[in-house]
C-alpha cells in the first residue's frame, strides 16, 4: 500500500534541500482546510473556500477576467458577482430536482456561467462532470450515460477562433441516447435562437427568479467533487473520481508555490475547462487563493498569432500557463508577434500538457520571457490532481534547466523502475515513473470500476502508483519526462488512447483491422498514424480513407482524426495474433532498418510488403507538393 500523505511538509529525500524555503506554508493551509463553518459538523464546500470568504473580505475583487473570443472585448467578474451568479444557478439546480450526490454533465466552453456552473454544483453537493466542448455527440453520450447525469448544462452555441460551434445540437444528438437526462439548461452565448425540446430549460430565464443566497451543502473530506473523462489504452474513457479537501488543498497549495503567484496578480492560464488544467489552475486553485484568473475562450492564433501576447499587455498578466503545442505554433510565426506587445507584467512562464522541447523552451524563456521571467515546466496528470515535479518552489535562486520538470513537489516521492520491477538507484539512470507515496489530489478510483483503477495504476508495480510515463534522473538528482509507455498518445497536449481511435475506425462497415501509433510532430508534439486493411470488395480506397477520418471525428472529436492513414494488406502480427506496434512505428520514423527482434512474427514478409506500399505513399504526397 501507498503511504499516507505527509501534510506537514516536505519528505527528506532526493534534492529535498531545494524545497526548503516554502516548507512552512504547508501547515498553515491545512489548518485553514480543517476549519468547519460555525456550528457545522463538516467542513466547508469548495465555494466556501472559493468565494465566501473572499466575499467576506473584499466583495469588489475581480474573480474572472473573460477574455472573449474577440480581443478586447474583455468581461470583469467580482467575487460577490460570482457569489450571486453562483447561487443563482444552484437553485436553480435544486429547483430542478437536483440533490446532494447527484451528477451533472457541463458541456460548455470557457466562460463565467461554466465556472458557475461548476460551482453551483458544489455548492449543493453534487458532482460535475465537465465535457470538453469540441468532443463528439457519441462522446459526450458515452460520457453521460457512465457517470449516470441528471442533468446537462450548455450553450446554444459557442464561439472560438471566429468560428460558430452548434453546441446545443451536438447535445440534442447525444441525450436521444442518455435515458437518464431529465433537463437539458440552455444558456445562449449568442443571439441566435435554437430548437428548445421538451427537456430543454432556457437557464437565463430560470436563474433571473432565483434567489442570489443559497446555503451551502457540507460535505465530508472524502466525498466525490468531481469526475473527469480521460482516455485510457483499453479504449474506453475513464471517470477519475477526485474528491472534495484533499483535491482542493492540493490545487491551491502548488498554484500558490509553482507559479509564485502574490495576492493582486493576474493569472492567466489559457487551458479549457474541460481538462483537469482547466479545473485545477483556471477554476480551483486561483480561485481557492482570491487570485483573478483568466478565461481564455479563442485561440493561439485568432485573429493573429499575436493574441496571446496582445492579452499579455492589455490585461496586464502576471503568470502565464499553457501547452507546448501553442508554443511550437506560434514559435514559426516568428518573434515580431511577440515582441510588438508590452511583456513586462509577466514573471513566471509555465508549460503543461506533455513534455516541451528545448528549442521551445528557449524561445519562451528568450524572446517572451525576455529571459527576466521564471520559467517552469510542470509534469502532472488528470489523475494526480495538480502539479508533482516543477523547477519551483526551491531555494531562491536555485537553477532551471531547459525542458526538465526537475524538482518533486512537497509530499511527492518519485522512483524509478527497471523492466523487472527493482527500484534504480543513483543518477544518470531512467525507468518507469511511479510515486511512492500518496499525496493529498491524486484520484481515488474510477468511477464504477475500482478493479480497473487499481490493475491500471497500482498493479504494474506493485505498492507503487504507475504513471505510465518514463523519466530520466540526472545525477543531480533532477527529473525528466520521455514520454508515455503505454498506448497512450500525446496529441496537442490531450491524452488518446490508440486503441479508441481504433474502435472508431473499425466502426466503418469495410474495415477489418486497424492499429494505431503515435509518432512525433513538430507541432502537436505527437500525431497518430493508423495503418487499416480493408475487406474485400470494400471499393474505392480513397473514399473509406474519407469516410473512416469523419468516423473518428463524429465518436470522439476533429483533434483525434489521424495525420496519416494507410492502407495496407495484412498487419505485422505474432504467432499468438498480436499486432506489433513497434515495428510500424520504426517504419514510419525510418528505423526500418533496426527493427530488433522479429523472430516472433508470424511472417516476416509482410514488413517489406507494409515499407513498400508506405515509401509509394510518401512519392505521391512529396509528388503533390
Amino acid at each position: 500500500m501507498l503511504k499516507r500523505p505527509n501534510f506537514g511538509g516536505p519528505r527528506t529525500h532526493l534534492r529535498a534541500s531545494l524545497h526548503q524555503s516554502h516548507s512552512a506554508l504547508a501547515p498553515s493551509y491545512c489548518r485553514r482546510f480543517r476549519e468547519p463553518l460555525p456550528g457545522s459538523l463538516r467542513p466547508p464546500t469548495q465555494t466556501v473556500n472559493c468565494l465566501d470568504q473572499h466575499v467576506r473580505k473584499s466583495p469588489e475583487s475581480v474573480a474572472l477576467i473573460w477574455e472573449r473570443d474577440e480581443p478586447g472585448t474583455e468581461v470583469r467578474i467580482t467575487y460577490r458577482e460570482l457569489l450571486e451568479t453562483t447561487c443563482r444557478l444552484a437553485n436553480t439546480l435544486k429547483r430542478h430536482g437536483i440533490r446532494r450526490g447527484d451528477h451533472v454533465a457541463i458541456y460548455m466552453p470557457v466562460s463565467p456561467l461554466a465556472v458557475a456552473a461548476m460551482l453551483a454544483c458544489a455548492r449543493v453537493g453534487a458532482v460535475h462532470t465537465v465535457v470538453f466542448a469540441g468532443f463528439s455527440a457519441e462522446s459526450l453520450a458515452g460520457r453521460i450515460n457512465d457517470a449516470k447525469c441528471k442533468v446537462v448544462i450548455t450553450f446554444n452555441q459557442g464561439l472560438r477562433g471566429g468560428r460558430v460551434v452548434e453546441l446545443k445540437k451536438i447535445v440534442d444528438e447525444a441525450v436521444k441516447h442518455c435515458p437518464t437526462i431529465q433537463h437539458v439548461l440552455v444558456a445562449h452565448r449568442t443571439d441566435n435562437k435554437v430548437h428548445m425540446g421538451r427537456l430543454d430549460i432556457p437557464l437565463e430565464q430560470e436563474m433571473a427568479k432565483e434567489d442570489t443566497v443559497c446555503a451551502p451543502e457540507s460535505m465530508s473530506s472524502e466525498d466525490m467533487l468531481f469526475l473527469l473523462y480521460t482516455s485510457g489504452s483499453t479504449g474506453t474513457p475513464k471517470g477519475l473520481v477526485h474528491t472534495q479537501a484533499g483535491y482542493l488543498l492540493y490545487a491551491a497549495v502548488t498554484h500558490r508555490l509553482v507559479f509564485d503567484y502574490r495576492p493582486g496578480d493576474v493569472f492567466g492560464c489559457v487551458a479549457d475547462i474541460g481538462w483537469i488544467t482547466g479545473h485545477s489552475y483556471v477554476v480551483y486553485g486561483p480561485l481557492c487563493n482570491g487570485a483573478t484568473t483568466v478565461l481564455f475562450e479563442s485561440t493561439p492564433v485568432y485573429p493573429d498569432a499575436g493574441r496571446y501576447w496582445e492579452t499579455v499587455q492589455r490585461l496586464k498578466i502576471n503568470q502565464f500557463y499553457g501547452a507546448p503545442t501553442a508554443v511550437r505554433l506560434l514559435l514559426k510565426y516568428g518573434d515580431s508577434w511577440v515582441k510588438k506587445y508590452d511583456r513586462s507584467s509577466l514573471r513566471t512562464l509555465g508549460s503543461v500538457g506533455e513534455p516541451i522541447n528545448c528549442e521551445a523552451w528557449e524561445w519562451l524563456h528568450k524572446v517572451v520571457g525576455d529571459c527576466r521571467c521564471t520559467l517552469v515546466d510542470t509534469w502532472w496528470q488528470t489523475e494526480t490532481g495538480g502539479i508533482c515535479i516543477a523547477p519551483r518552489p526551491s531555494e531562491e535562486g536555485a537553477e532551471i534547466l531547459p525542458g526538465m520538470a526537475m524538482r518533486p513537489f512537497y509530499g511527492i516521492v518519485p522512483i524509478l523502475m527497471d523492466e523487472k520491477g527493482n527500484v534504480v538507484e543513483g543518477g544518470d539512470v531512467s525507468g518507469a515513473l511511479c510515486l511512492s507515496q500518496a499525496w493529498p489530489g491524486m484520484a481515488r478510483t474510477i468511477y464504477g470500476d475500482h478493479q480497473r483503477f487499481m490493475e491500471a495504476y497500482f498493479k504494474p508495480y506493485p505498492g507503487y502508483y504507475f504513471t505510465g510515463d518514463g523519466a530520466y534522473r540526472t545525477e543531480g538528482g533532477y527529473y525528466q519526462i520521455t514520454g508515455r509507455m503505454d498506448d497512450v498518445i500525446n496529441i496537442s497536449g490531450h491524452r488518446l488512447g490508440t486503441a479508441e481511435i481504433e474502435d472508431s475506425m473499425a466502426s466503418h462497415p469495410t474495415v477489418a483491422e486497424t492499429a494505431v501509433i503515435g509518432y512525433p510532430h513538430d507541432i502537436k508534439g505527437e500525431a497518430a498514424f493508423a495503418f487499416i486493411v480493408l475487406k474485400d470488395n470494400a471499393g474505392d480506397p480513397d473514399l473509406v480513407v474519407k469516410e473512416v477520418r469523419s468516423a473518428v471525428a463524429n465518436k470522439i472529436a476533429k483533434y483525434a482524426v489521424p495525420d496519416q492513414i494507410l492502407v495496407v494488406k495484412r498487419l505485422p502480427k505474432t504467432r499468438s495474433g498480436k499486432v506489433m506496434r513497434r515495428l510500424l512505428r520504426k517504419i514510419i520514423t525510418g528505423r526500418a532498418q533496426d527493427l530488433g527482434d522479429t523472430t516472433t512474427l508470424e511472417d516476416p514478409h509482410v514488413i517489406m510488403e507494409i515499407l513498400k506500399v508506405y515509401q509509394k505513399y510518401k512519392d505521391k504526397q512529396t509528388a503533390a507538393q
